[in-house]
Order: C-alpha cells, then structure tokens, then sequence
C-alpha cells in the first residue's frame, strides 16, 4: 500500500470511529408525565418524584428524558395528550390523578403506566388487584373516599354548632359521585344536614360560594381534585371572604391560608411513584410491583385562619395535629 493511500485510509477510519461510538451509545430513555392540572400546581410536588428516580440511578436531563403534558383542569384534553405520548412513543408513563389514570389505562396496554390515583383503582378497572396489579399498571393508591369521610367529622368536632355542611366536588372526577354519596352517609350518622355542591371552572366557584350563603352554610369540605388543588389560592381567599371554615385534602391549601386539611402526603405518593418508575426502566414490570397505599395521614390546622374565623381549635385536637400552623 502506498504511503498517500495508508494515510488517507487512517484518516477516514478518525473519522468513522468516534461516529460508530456515539452511535454505539444507549439511547436515553422517555419517560411521559401526565397530570390533569398544570406544571405550577405539580410543582411542589416534583421534588419527591425526582428523589425517587434518582434513588433508581435516573436524573432528568442525564439518565431520562421527560416529557410533560398538563390538562390544565380540563379533563376532556386527557385522552388527546396521552395519545401524543403514545406515539412519540415513551418508556413509561406517569399518571398523576384519577382522570389522567383513567386516560392513560384506556390508551395503551404494552406501555409501562405508573399512577398516583385517589379513586378505587380497582373498582374503576385500573388494576386487577392492589396486590397483584397485573397488565401493565402500578402505583400509588390515595384511598379518598375513605378519607372524606373522617374529613366531615373532623370538621363537624370543630364546628359542632353546624347544622349543614357543603361538599365541594368537581363533577369531571370519576371518585366526584362516590365521594358524594360517602359524605352523605357520615352526615346521617352524625345527624348533619349536608349538600353537594358542583364545579369544574373557576367561573363556578361565584355560584357555589353564592349557594352556601343561601343555604346558611356553617362549614365546607372541599373534595381532593386536582382542579381545586390547582386553584387553591381562590378556594381559600373565597372562604375567607365568606368567613366559612373548610377542610381540604392536602397540606398545601393550609399553607396557602386554609383552615385544616388532612389527607396524604402528596411529596410522599410522587416520591413512591418515582422508585416504581425507577425500577420499571431498570426492567421490572408492572403486574410485579403491588399497587402502594399511604399508611401516615397529616392532620395540618392553621391557627391564624382559626383565630380570624373566630374559631377555638381544642388543645386535644392542636396536640394531635402533625403540624400547626400559627
């Protein structure tokens, strides 16, 4: 071989190898979040799913790609934002709701889905068993219609002078109904009047707040959605205008100025949802993992809101709380 051709051969192979090796390189796996209300209301809750990929070896950005969709409260969207996560397509999907569960359970039976879900995801079909999951889903089950009712009656013990107390749902849920009927039922053993009262827009909430001063209400149970969840700075500013105590589901409404909530971590469910996401990319399966329940509820009070409602939370009660707020 001629010394011009020797050399012109090595440096075309230069050239071809680093190519070969990129091209060598594991391509970054996609992970597909889905959320029925925006990137600002998951925000606080993120951190905890993030610690928990990254227990698995998997940081965004480096070891996985993640792609948002956020229905923005409007539920209908779901099934079209989904669809664009299956075609893409992406390794696995994060379902952060009901609504978004549901979505993601009836557009794919190959891809991995991992759910954060406060319905019956049994009763709704989701998953075979919480034990044994099977198919292709997995997750963390929120258990709210249980809750609902020990959220009445916390909040019947704190205004016992309450002859009805309204539930706030968002028709659009799946739970909505059954949550109604469950909170019903609490108020005939305690001999409570309660009334069901509906929204699933912002311009709703004028109405609602409208009908418990009609209707002489003496205190509210706002329904764990991630639409209220989402507009939980107008919830709270509402009930403060109306001077009506509320109960909501998460701790965050009380650090926005609610009265009480009690209810699951949120930053505790994401953090399980993203070890099983972790686990799902390293190659386990779905139906092996059993769906994961919240075993610690927080009761969280906000003094300060109590004291502007003219309202004296027990020392019993404040002594039992995992956290007051003053």
């Amino acid at each position: 071989m001629r010394r011009r051709e020797f050399i012109t051969l090595l440096g075309g192979a230069a050239l071809t190898w680093p190519l070969a090796a990129r091209a060598q390189q594991p391509k970054m796996p996609v992970l597909g979040f889905l959320g029925g209300s925006s990137a600002a209301e998951r925000a606080p809750f993120l951190t905890g799913f993030r610690l928990g990929l990254s227990e698995a070896g998997y940081v965004e950005g480096r070891d996985v790609t993640i792609e948002y969709r956020f229905a923005e409260g409007q539920y209908d969207r779901l099934p079209a934002l989904v669809a664009d996560l299956v075609r893409r397509p992406v390794n696995v999907i994060f379902a952060g709701d009901l609504p978004s569960a549901l979505a993601a359970k009836a557009a794919t039976t190959s891809i991995p889905i991992v759910i954060n879900s406060g319905g019956d995801v049994v009763q709704y079909g989701i998953v075979g068993s919480l034990s044994h999951p099977g198919a292709n889903v997995t997750g963390v089950n929120l258990v709210a219609a249980p809750l609902s009712s020990k959220q009445f009656e916390l909040m019947h013990e704190l205004v016992p002078n309450a002859i009805t107390i309204a539930l706030l749902i968002n028709p659009q849920n799946a739970n909505a109904e059954l949550i109604a009927a469950t909170v019903q039922e609490a108020a005939r053993v305690l001999g409570v009047r309660a009334i069901v009262l509906r929204a699933s827009t912002k311009a709703d909430f004028e109405t609602v707040f409208a009908t418990i001063a009609q209707e002489k209400v003496g205190a509210l149970l706002v329904n764990h959605d991630v639409f209220f969840t989402s507009e939980r700075d107008q919830l709270v500013a509402m009930t403060a205008r109306y001077a009506i105590p509320a109960i909501y589901g998460w701790r965050e409404f009380c650090l926005a100025g609610g009265l009480m909530s009690y209810g699951p971590s949120l930053t505790a469910a994401y953090h399980q949802c993203g070890v099983y996401v972790g686990k799902i990319l390293k190659g386990a399966k779905p139906a092996d993992l059993p769906v994961v329940q919240p075993t610690k509820f927080e009761l969280v009070i906000n003094l300060k809101t109590a004291k502007a409602l003219g309202l004296t939370v027990p020392l019993i009660t404040q002594m039992t709380a995992d956290e007051v707020i003053e």
